[in-house]
C-alpha cells in the first residue's frame, strides 16, 4: 500500500481530499464531473463506499467517507485510477475540448516523473486522509465541504450547488445517496 493512503483505522470515518495535477480546472465541464459521480456511485454499490458528505470543485474533490468492507484506501485508490483513465480518455476524444492539448501536456509531463504511471498522471498523490473522531469534528468538515462552493462564489447557498451533498442535508435529493450525520 502506498504511503499516500494512510488509513490507520479501517472502521473509521475519514475526510479525504484529492486534487488534479497542477490544480488544473478539469471539473469546469459537466462531462468530467459526471464521470466522477458515476464512479462514486459504482464504488458505493460495488465496493461498500459510504459517503457522508462530498463536493466536486473545479480542480479537487472533498469526501467524508468510510468503507463497509474496511478497505477505504483500496477503494480510494481504485476510484482515482478508474476516474483518471476515464477522464483522460474523454478529454482525448472530446472534439469540443478547447483545452485538450494544454491539459494532456501537463498530465503527460507529470506522468514522466512518476514511475507508477505509463503515460499520464491525472490526480496528485498527496491526499491526506484525516480520521474524524467526534461528531463535532465531523460537522465542522461537513460545513467546510458544503461551504466550498459559496466561498468560491459559485452559489449563494450551499444547497444550490448541484455537485455537493448540501442539498441532501437540506432535505432535498442530491446526485449521490449519502448517510446524513449530525
Amino acid at each position: 500500500m502506498s504511503r499516500k493512503y494512510k488509513i490507520k483505522n479501517p472502521e473509521g470515518i475519514y475526510f479525504v481530499s484529492f486534487a488534479t495535477v497542477g490544480w488544473i480546472d478539469v471539473f469546469t465541464r459537466r462531462i468530467y464531473k459526471d464521470i466522477l459521480i458515476d464512479s462514486l456511485i459504482d464504488c458505493q454499490k460495488e465496493k461498500g463506499l459510504e459517503i457522508y458528505a462530498w463536493v466536486i470543485m473545479s480542480n479537487h474533490v472533498h469526501l467524508i467517507c468510510s468503507s463497509k468492507t474496511n478497505d477505504l484506501s483500496g477503494t480510494i485508490r481504485d476510484l482515482k485510477r478508474h476516474t483518471a483513465k476515464e477522464i483522460l480518455k474523454t478529454i482525448e476524444n472530446n472534439i469540443q475540448e478547447s483545452r485538450k492539448e494544454w491539459m494532456l501536456a501537463i498530465f503527460k509531463k507529470a506522468g514522466t516523473y512518476n514511475s507508477n504511471n505509463a503515460n499520464y498522471q491525472f490526480w496528485r498523490q498527496d491526499n491526506k486522509p484525516i480520521e474524524l473522531f467526534s461528531n463535532e469534528v465531523i460537522q465542522q468538515k461537513v460545513d467546510y465541504i458544503h461551504n466550498n462552493p459559496v466561498v468560491e462564489g459559485y452559489v449563494e447557498n450551499p444547497e444550490d450547488y448541484v455537485y455537493s451533498s448540501a442539498i441532501s442535508y437540506a432535505d432535498g435529493k442530491g446526485l449521490l445517496d449519502i448517510c446524513i450525520v449530525g
